[in-house]
């Protein structure tokens, strides 16, 4: 049985905790493909083609741990996965938000509990038998990555029941989804401790099944109400005691009431008028898809996402020509100490993951820098003024400006990871690692308050979706640059990575688009106040006129009457 809203309401606290832990193991934990990559081909799935495929020989090497065999067209098929998966991802986004939109968050992540248990279900079994079972992937990655957008997806609307801590609530959910590229590598240390990696995959998709059940315990029908939207109501029930006096025989009746919080969403408004009573007609959504600002937000992110997902599906390529330098026969010793260097850094890239929890609230600072000086500042409109007050900060052009500001700190963190990918050593490539992280967890942040800046709150979540979709579809050209890379390029990732360092400096265009904005909306704004100063004036001139003429009018009665103003005769 599903409880109430305000049931869950008294829950909030152990769902919010409960959805950042299920966040961290369940939502996007395929983001941690490097270290799913070297588990998967050491169970030996798609190793077949290395047998199969005579021509490349000088490819195959020996895997000591295990009896399969490893190649590069192994590595392509299984990072065609990960291009189905991470687009999943992100893709799913626009039809869940519709979805969520008319059914609710319940309903939905109970699928999705449901999808990545029968993910893991089925990695698990196509561990019985590689050769046979291994196109099983292609529908495990696929249930991952859309049971772990469901649960995230579904998770951000639990922040409105926090009311003023709404904002750390949220930025502790999407740095929890950061994170989650954090769980493939320590069950991968689990995996290297000797545990069989087909009991991993079944205890994990028992522990989905535990997440269905938490969600059927504690989420409601309804979905959550902002904290504006939130009505909060008190039930009393009255109940009567009867009592019996035994001396007289009376009966008196005592009336007990008990009241109950309620909460509930409210009623929807009728539309707004403006100032002539006219009704003011809602902005469609054409219009806000066709604006510039979303057009080159979605040219950004599009190139982000598709930096940083080349990055981690072919991280360990990367890796490994840092070691080999392309040797198309590396002896047996240089073969070892590729493997246990890229098992190494993978593992520090995803325990690194955990970065993100610290830094999404850091972009969060920024975007909300000074808007508490402005909401006080606009209260303050509705009072006296002078001329001497000082001029208010709109709020808008605050968000527009911390919003320009954080576009520009990402994009320049972005291209300082582009020039450290250059560089050719494993212990800097550290530092990129970082940068990694935080411009993934920067990224989204900085979009999304864009759109809560620039666009009406019912065009949220269909132009977030809109993005998503946009930019996961371009993030599939990782696929064959990843082909190009292990193919023609020989292993040899500078030539891509310079591309797409130049390809970065697209994102600049979005804040040097937000900085003209900006400056119309200040020109608009001075333009208008020195109209209302103009009317002001001139409503004031006809006033002082009036009042000159009434003085007047009492000094001639005064001075008729014998009197003048001061009381003396004349």
């Amino acid at each position: 049985m599903a409880p109430s809203l305000s049931q869950a309401y008294r829950r909030r606290w152990w769902m919010a905790i409960t959805a950042i832990i299920e966040n961290l193991l369940f939502s996007a934990v395929l983001l941690g493909w490097g270290s799913l990559l070297i588990m998967l081909k050491s169970e030996g799935f798609y190793s077949s083609l290395c047998v199969e495929n005579e021509t490349v020989s000088v490819n195959v090497t020996s895997m000591e741990s295990s009896h399969w065999r490893s190649c590069v067209e192994q590595e392509e098929v299984l990072n065609l996965g990960f291009t189905i998966g991470s687009f999943l991802l992100s893709a799913a986004t626009l039809p869940l938000g519709i979805l969520m939109d008319k059914y609710g968050p319940r309903p939905l992540r109970l699928f999705g509990s449901a999808c990545f248990a029968a993910s893991c279900a089925m990695i698990a079994a196509a561990t019985y038998d590689p050769d046979m079972l291994s196109v099983l992937i292609f529908l495990a990655v696929s249930f991952n990555g859309f049971g772990g957008i469901c649960l995230t997806f579904t998770s951000l609307t639990l922040p409105n029941m926090f009311g003023n801590v709404r904002s750390t609530v949220l930025s502790l959910m999407i740095g929890s989804y950061a994170s989650s590229a954090v769980t493939f590598p320590g069950v991968k240390v689990i995996y290297d401790l000797g545990v069989s990696f087909r009991i991993i995959m079944w205890v994990w998709s028992g522990m989905a099944c535990l997440v269905f059940l938490n969600c059927f315990l504690n989420w409601p029908v309804e979905s959550f109400p902002a904290p504006e939207d939130i009505r909060y109501t008190k039930k009393v029930k009255m109940s009567g005691i009867v009592t019996e006096d035994k001396m007289t025989g009376e009966t008196y009746v005592t009336h007990v009431s008990v009241m109950e919080d309620m909460m509930g969403a409210k009623q929807p408004e009728a539309e707004k008028t403006d100032s002539q009573g006219t009704t003011q007609a809602p902005l469609p959504l054409c219009h806000s898809m066709c604006s510039p600002i979303f057009l080159w937000s979605v040219i950004t992110m599009a190139m982000t996402q598709l930096r940083l997902i080349f990055f981690m599906g072919a991280m360990n390529k990367m890796l490994e020509f840092l070691v080999t330098y392309g040797d198309p026969n590396p002896s047996e010793e240089l073969q070892m100490e590729a493997k246990d260097q890229v098992g190494f850094y993978s593992s520090i890239f995803g325990t690194m993951q955990l970065l993100c929890l610290l830094t999404c609230p850091l972009i969060g600072y920024i975007m909300d820098w000074r808007m508490t000086e402005g909401e006080e500042e606009n209260a303050n409109t509705q009072t006296e003024k002078s001329q001497s007050d000082p001029p208010k900060r709109d709020r808008k052009v605050q968000k527009l400006t911390n919003a320009m500001r954080a576009f520009i700190f990402t994009n320049l963190l972005l291209v300082l990871f582009g020039i450290i990918s250059l560089i050719d050593n494993l212990p800097v490539q550290v530092v990129s690692f970082v940068l990694h992280t935080i411009v993934r967890g920067f990224i989204h942040s900085c979009c999304g308050g864009l759109y809560a800046a620039v666009y009406p709150a019912n065009h949220f979540g269909t132009l977030t979706g809109m993005q998503s979709m946009i930019s996961a579809a371009f993030a599939l050209l990782q696929q064959p640059l990843f082909i190009l890379m292990v193919g023609h390029l020989r292993g040899d990732p500078y030539w891509i990575n310079l591309g797409l360092l130049i390809f970065s400096s697209v994102g600049f265009l979005l804040p040097g688009y937000l900085f003209y904005h900006r400056r119309n909306l200040i020109l608009a704004r001075a333009a208008h106040d020195r109209l209302a100063a103009r009317q002001s004036d001139k409503e004031y001139v006809p006033l002082n006129q009036s009042e000159n003429v009434t003085a007047n009018g009492k000094t001639n009665g005064h001075v008729g009457n014998g009197y003048t103003p001061n009381g003396h005769t004349a």
